[in-house]
């Protein structure tokens, strides 16, 4: 298996270099990064900002990006099962992954191109727009569609954006009109209704009102942040910082913690300094740090993390690898984590996951979509799909992070 990687990947680099037709040629941004030094040099060991050139995060990160935007919707992610009925979370998270990197490389041409393919949701494919309200168990999935409108605006500041984005924020905290005996106790107490305490909410919860606050300046958006995160740490964090699927199906899943270490990552991120939200800010910062520890621990030799994180015999598992790599390097790059400890993580792990992309720059061993399960075995038994969005944008957050 470790050879047909290797193999995967010296095709990659051929595509790099050699050139994959002129719809793959690169334009004068992303130039590749060649660092000062042997290979192998201590220094190198945790570097986040040297790399090889042909694993530079500003070269792999356009192409998956680009490869995203040449792509149709997906269906769940998974994109051998298109077309899609609406836009769900998966691509919500490659195009927040897209934009956000096209900010950081200051690639003008790149980001108008993301911004072009949501335009069509305005027009000709209006019809994939998930419409509100939403009844279904799952609804956060359709909700956080609202991150990418809100993100848009907060450069383009055109109304429709923040208008469109708006209507699934507020959404989020809005009663519904028949709402159950569960749905109005949680916003009673100043929750969002659709408080679940499943452990993907962290992000398609926490994602579309940091998006809100960041467009429009309220406060009352970041509060909303940072009071639903500590809601769910208080109740389901483990006391090694980790995180079961579900109450009911108690195993380590990848990318159910990826969201939660995304999630994390992301509101320390936002929370501003200063006391107001300095309890938060303590709250999040230690339970985050928490699973970072256990996720150090927990690393395969390869670089990889298992389908199930703490089973030794699980097989290497790239879309919660990814997230986990973003999660950690947004530790290190912030001071948060230890930069000789954490950083040689990071490096290893984003040196193995490129390995696992086709030369179409799709990622291999992408977990199907996933409820929960009783049995180990139904985790280590779930389709390893390639170029499933889940894996997609988690490469993408991860080139974003380390092109900081």
């Amino acid at each position: 298996m470790k050879t047909f990687r290797l193999l995967a990947f010296a095709l990659l680099l051929l595509s790099l270099f050699a050139g994959c037709g002129d719809q793959y040629q690169l334009p004068s941004g992303p130039k590749p990064v060649t660092p000062s030094g042997p290979a192998e040099s201590d220094t190198l060991k945790y570097s986040l900002s040297a790399f090889p050139a042909q694993a530079d995060p500003h070269v792999i990160g356009w192409r998956v990006v680009d490869h995203f935007i040449r792509s149709k919707h997906s269906n769940w992610g998974d994109m051998t099962k298109i077309p899609s009925s609406l836009i769900t979370y998966p691509d919500v998270c490659a195009w927040l992954g897209g934009l956000w990197f096209a900010e950081t490389t200051h690639d003008d041409e790149l980001y108008n191109r993301l911004v072009a393919k949501f335009d069509l949701l305005f027009t000709t494919e209006k019809n994939l727009v998930p419409s509100l309200p939403r009844t279904e168990a799952n609804k956060v999935d359709y909700y956080v569609f609202g991150a990418i409108p809100l993100l848009i605006y907060t450069r383009k500041k055109e109304a429709k954006y923040l208008e469109l984005g708006l209507r699934y924020a507020d959404g989020q905290w809005e009663l519904p009109s028949n709402p159950s005996d569960t749905e109005r106790n949680w916003a009673s107490q100043g929750y969002s209704w659709q408080t679940r305490l499943w452990i993907d909410d962290m992000f398609m919860i926490t994602a579309l009102q940091a998006q809100a606050y960041l467009a429009t300046g309220d406060e009352k958006y970041l509060e909303r942040t940072v009071k639903e995160m500590v809601l769910y740490l208080e109740r389901i964090q483990l006391s090694n910082g980790m995180f079961y699927h579900s109450p009911s199906a108690r195993f380590l899943w990848a990318r159910g913690n990826g969201w939660m270490a995304v999630g994390m990552a992301e509101i320390l991120r936002l929370i501003p300094d200063g006391e107001k939200y300095a309890s938060y800010r303590r709250t999040i910062r230690a339970a985050y740090q928490s699973m970072m520890t256990t996720l150090l621990q927990t690393q395969k030799s390869s670089g990889m993390w298992g389908q199930l994180v703490d089973d030794s015999e699980a097989w290497a598992e790239t879309s919660g690898t990814g997230m986990f790599t973003y999660s950690m390097a947004y530790g290190v790059k912030k001071g948060i984590l230890n930069k000789e400890l954490y950083g040689e993580a990071v490096r290893k792990a984003y040196l193995e996951l490129i390995t696992y992309l086709t030369a179409d720059y799709d990622l291999k061993d992408v977990c199907e979509g996933t409820g929960t399960g009783t049995t180990r075995q139904y985790y280590l038994g779930r389709r390893r799909l390639t170029g499933d969005l889940h894996g997609q944008a988690a490469l993408i957050w991860t080139c974003n992070i380390l092109c900081q």
